[in-house]
Protein backbone atom coordinates (compact mmCIF):
# COMPACT_ATOMS: atom_id res chain seq x y z
CA UNK A 1 0.00 0.00 0.00
CA UNK A 2 1.43 3.31 -1.11
CA UNK A 3 0.00 5.40 1.87
CA UNK A 4 -0.61 3.63 5.30
CA UNK A 5 -4.03 4.59 7.23
CA UNK A 6 -2.20 6.68 9.69
CA UNK A 7 -1.10 8.58 6.27
CA UNK A 8 -4.39 8.85 5.08
CA UNK A 9 -5.70 10.20 8.40
CA UNK A 10 -3.17 12.42 8.76
CA UNK A 11 -3.69 13.80 5.03
CA UNK A 12 -7.63 14.26 5.66
CA UNK A 13 -7.08 15.90 8.78
CA UNK A 14 -5.00 18.58 7.40
CA UNK A 15 -7.11 19.01 4.43
CA UNK A 16 -10.29 19.65 6.85
CA UNK A 17 -8.29 21.92 8.90
CA UNK A 18 -6.95 24.16 5.70
CA UNK A 19 -10.29 23.99 4.54
CA UNK A 20 -11.87 25.45 7.72
CA UNK A 21 -8.98 28.10 8.23
CA UNK A 22 -9.65 29.22 4.39
CA UNK A 23 -13.07 29.73 5.05
CA UNK A 24 -12.33 31.18 8.45
CA UNK A 25 -9.52 33.35 6.91
CA UNK A 26 -11.87 34.68 3.71
CA UNK A 27 -14.29 36.02 6.26
CA UNK A 28 -12.56 37.45 8.60
CA UNK A 29 -9.51 38.49 6.71
CA UNK A 30 -11.39 40.73 3.73
CA UNK A 31 -13.13 43.10 5.93
CA UNK A 32 -10.28 43.82 7.58
CA UNK A 33 -8.28 44.38 3.99
CA UNK A 34 -10.41 46.48 3.24
CA UNK A 35 -10.92 48.72 6.71
CA UNK A 36 -6.81 48.98 6.01
CA UNK A 37 -7.15 49.94 2.46
CA UNK A 38 -9.70 52.61 2.79
CA UNK A 39 -9.20 53.98 6.70
CA UNK A 40 -6.90 56.80 7.39
CA UNK A 41 -6.76 55.88 11.29
CA UNK A 42 -3.56 55.53 12.90
CA UNK A 43 -4.10 52.30 13.62
CA UNK A 44 -3.95 51.48 10.30
CA UNK A 45 -0.05 50.92 10.94
CA UNK A 46 0.08 48.89 14.30
CA UNK A 47 -2.68 46.72 12.95
CA UNK A 48 -1.09 46.26 9.64
CA UNK A 49 2.29 45.39 11.62
CA UNK A 50 0.54 42.26 13.47
CA UNK A 51 -0.88 41.03 10.54
CA UNK A 52 2.06 40.66 9.20
CA UNK A 53 4.11 39.84 11.80
CA UNK A 54 4.08 35.60 11.17
CA UNK A 55 5.78 36.39 7.50
CA UNK A 56 9.07 37.29 9.89
CA UNK A 57 8.44 35.58 13.13
CA UNK A 58 9.70 32.07 13.61
CA UNK A 59 7.16 29.67 13.82
CA UNK A 60 7.74 28.23 16.97
CA UNK A 61 7.93 31.49 18.81
CA UNK A 62 4.34 32.60 17.56
CA UNK A 63 3.11 29.16 18.68
CA UNK A 64 4.93 29.42 21.99
CA UNK A 65 3.09 32.85 23.03
CA UNK A 66 -0.55 31.50 21.26
CA UNK A 67 -0.14 28.22 23.82
CA UNK A 68 0.09 30.27 26.91
CA UNK A 69 -2.62 32.83 25.93
CA UNK A 70 -4.65 29.57 25.02
CA UNK A 71 -3.35 27.25 28.08
CA UNK A 72 -5.23 27.44 31.50
CA UNK A 73 -2.74 30.30 32.83
CA UNK A 74 -3.12 32.65 30.10
CA UNK A 75 -5.69 35.30 29.43
CA UNK A 76 -7.89 33.79 27.05
CA UNK A 77 -8.20 30.30 28.39
CA UNK A 78 -8.90 31.48 32.16
CA UNK A 79 -11.72 33.33 30.44
CA UNK A 80 -12.41 30.11 28.89
CA UNK A 81 -12.75 28.57 32.39
CA UNK A 82 -14.60 31.16 33.45
CA UNK A 83 -17.25 30.97 30.87
CA UNK A 84 -17.04 26.81 31.46
CA UNK A 85 -15.36 26.41 27.84
CA UNK A 86 -12.00 24.30 27.87
CA UNK A 87 -9.31 25.83 27.14
CA UNK A 88 -7.62 25.19 23.00
CA UNK A 89 -4.34 23.55 23.52
CA UNK A 90 -4.11 20.26 22.15
CA UNK A 91 -7.38 19.78 20.42
CA UNK A 92 -8.34 20.40 16.83
CA UNK A 93 -10.07 23.85 17.84
CA UNK A 94 -6.87 24.92 18.41
CA UNK A 95 -5.54 23.86 15.94
CA UNK A 96 -7.77 25.88 14.03
CA UNK A 97 -7.04 29.08 16.21
CA UNK A 98 -3.41 28.86 15.33
CA UNK A 99 -3.73 28.10 11.91
CA UNK A 100 -5.93 31.44 11.35
CA UNK A 101 -3.30 33.10 13.27
CA UNK A 102 0.02 31.95 11.26
CA UNK A 103 -2.08 32.67 7.91
CA UNK A 104 -3.64 35.49 8.23
CA UNK A 105 -1.12 37.79 6.17
CA UNK A 106 -1.14 34.70 3.04
CA UNK A 107 -4.85 36.13 2.69
CA UNK A 108 -4.86 39.74 4.01
CA UNK A 109 -1.96 40.79 1.33
CA UNK A 110 -3.24 39.37 -1.49
CA UNK A 111 -6.74 41.19 -1.08
CA UNK A 112 -5.59 44.62 -0.03
CA UNK A 113 -2.98 44.90 -2.55
CA UNK A 114 -6.43 44.35 -4.72
CA UNK A 115 -8.17 46.83 -2.64
CA UNK A 116 -5.50 49.52 -2.86
CA UNK A 117 -5.45 48.83 -6.65
CA UNK A 118 -9.21 49.46 -6.88
CA UNK A 119 -9.24 53.31 -6.17
CA UNK A 120 -12.08 55.25 -5.34
CA UNK A 121 -13.29 55.61 -8.78
CA UNK A 122 -15.90 52.91 -8.93
CA UNK A 123 -16.65 53.69 -5.80
CA UNK A 124 -17.30 57.20 -6.96
CA UNK A 125 -19.51 55.97 -9.29
CA UNK A 126 -21.50 53.56 -7.39
CA UNK A 127 -22.42 56.07 -4.84
CA UNK A 128 -23.78 58.18 -7.84
CA UNK A 129 -25.81 55.64 -8.60
CA UNK A 130 -27.36 55.59 -4.83
CA UNK A 131 -25.70 52.49 -4.19
CA UNK A 132 -25.42 52.29 -0.19
CA UNK A 133 -21.88 51.06 1.03
CA UNK A 134 -23.12 47.67 1.86
CA UNK A 135 -24.12 47.80 -1.70
CA UNK A 136 -20.63 48.83 -3.12
CA UNK A 137 -19.33 46.63 -1.39
CA UNK A 138 -21.00 42.98 -2.26
CA UNK A 139 -21.20 44.54 -5.79
CA UNK A 140 -18.55 46.62 -7.12
CA UNK A 141 -15.72 45.98 -4.54
CA UNK A 142 -15.78 42.38 -3.85
CA UNK A 143 -15.85 41.43 -8.05
CA UNK A 144 -13.53 43.81 -9.28
CA UNK A 145 -11.01 42.33 -6.33
CA UNK A 146 -11.89 38.66 -7.30
CA UNK A 147 -8.28 37.68 -8.23
CA UNK A 148 -7.21 39.06 -4.96
CA UNK A 149 -9.67 36.93 -3.40
CA UNK A 150 -8.75 33.90 -5.17
CA UNK A 151 -4.82 34.11 -4.76
CA UNK A 152 -5.64 34.59 -1.00
CA UNK A 153 -7.81 31.36 -1.10
CA UNK A 154 -5.33 29.71 -2.74
CA UNK A 155 -2.09 31.12 -0.51
CA UNK A 156 -3.88 30.47 2.58
CA UNK A 157 -4.85 26.66 1.81
CA UNK A 158 -1.62 25.99 0.70
CA UNK A 159 0.63 27.52 3.53
CA UNK A 160 -1.84 25.89 6.33
CA UNK A 161 -1.37 22.52 4.52
CA UNK A 162 2.01 23.07 5.15
CA UNK A 163 2.59 24.37 8.82
CA UNK A 164 4.87 22.61 11.24
CA UNK A 165 6.32 24.67 14.20
CA UNK A 166 3.17 26.61 15.20
CA UNK A 167 0.57 23.42 15.32
CA UNK A 168 3.51 21.13 17.10
CA UNK A 169 3.29 23.79 19.86
CA UNK A 170 -0.53 24.53 19.97
CA UNK A 171 -1.83 21.20 18.67
CA UNK A 172 0.79 18.48 19.97
CA UNK A 173 0.85 15.43 18.28
CA UNK A 174 -2.54 12.98 18.73
CA UNK A 175 -3.56 10.77 16.34
CA UNK A 176 -6.96 11.59 14.17
CA UNK A 177 -7.17 14.88 16.19
CA UNK A 178 -4.19 17.31 15.52
CA UNK A 179 -1.61 14.90 14.25
CA UNK A 180 -1.52 17.09 10.65
CA UNK A 181 0.71 15.93 7.97
CA UNK A 182 3.94 17.93 8.56
CA UNK A 183 3.82 16.41 11.55
CA UNK A 184 3.78 12.90 10.70
CA UNK A 185 6.35 13.24 8.48
CA UNK A 186 8.41 14.41 11.39
CA UNK A 187 6.97 11.68 13.27
CA UNK A 188 8.12 8.66 10.39
CA UNK A 189 11.93 10.36 10.55
CA UNK A 190 12.32 10.61 14.32
CA UNK A 191 11.13 6.39 13.83
CA UNK A 192 13.70 6.05 11.34
CA UNK A 193 10.92 5.06 9.08
CA UNK A 194 12.04 7.00 5.69
CA UNK A 195 10.07 5.18 3.35
CA UNK A 196 6.75 6.10 4.71
CA UNK A 197 8.48 9.56 5.13
CA UNK A 198 9.57 9.68 1.84
CA UNK A 199 6.10 8.48 0.51
CA UNK A 200 4.45 11.24 2.36
CA UNK A 201 6.68 13.98 1.63
CA UNK A 202 6.51 12.97 -2.29
CA UNK A 203 2.15 13.45 -1.84
CA UNK A 204 2.80 17.14 -0.16
CA UNK A 205 5.72 17.74 -3.10
CA UNK A 206 3.16 17.37 -5.64
CA UNK A 207 0.28 19.04 -3.77
CA UNK A 208 2.83 22.02 -3.31
CA UNK A 209 3.89 21.96 -6.78
CA UNK A 210 0.83 21.65 -8.20
CA UNK A 211 -0.87 24.54 -5.84
CA UNK A 212 2.05 27.52 -7.20
CA UNK A 213 0.66 25.52 -10.89
CA UNK A 214 -2.70 26.82 -10.27
CA UNK A 215 -1.82 29.84 -9.12
CA UNK A 216 0.37 30.77 -12.25
CA UNK A 217 -1.88 29.81 -14.34
CA UNK A 218 -4.37 32.25 -12.54
CA UNK A 219 -2.29 34.96 -12.43
CA UNK A 220 -1.42 34.59 -15.99
CA UNK A 221 -4.87 34.83 -16.87
CA UNK A 222 -5.82 37.78 -14.79
CA UNK A 223 -2.78 39.78 -16.77
CA UNK A 224 -4.22 38.72 -20.00
CA UNK A 225 -8.06 40.54 -18.93
CA UNK A 226 -6.56 43.37 -17.15
CA UNK A 227 -4.53 43.81 -20.67
CA UNK A 228 -7.24 42.61 -22.95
Amino acid sequence: MFLTPDNLQAIWLTLKVAALTTLILLVLGTPLAWWLARSRSWLTRPVGALVTLPLVLPPSVLGFYLLVMLGPMGPIGQWMQAIGLPTLPFTFEGLIVASVFYSLPFMVQPILNAMQALGSRPLEVAATLRASPLDSFFRVVLPLCRPGLITGCIMSFAHTVGEFGVVLMVGGNIPGVTRVVSVQIYDHVEALEYADAHRLAAVMLIFAFSVLMLLQIHNARTARRARA
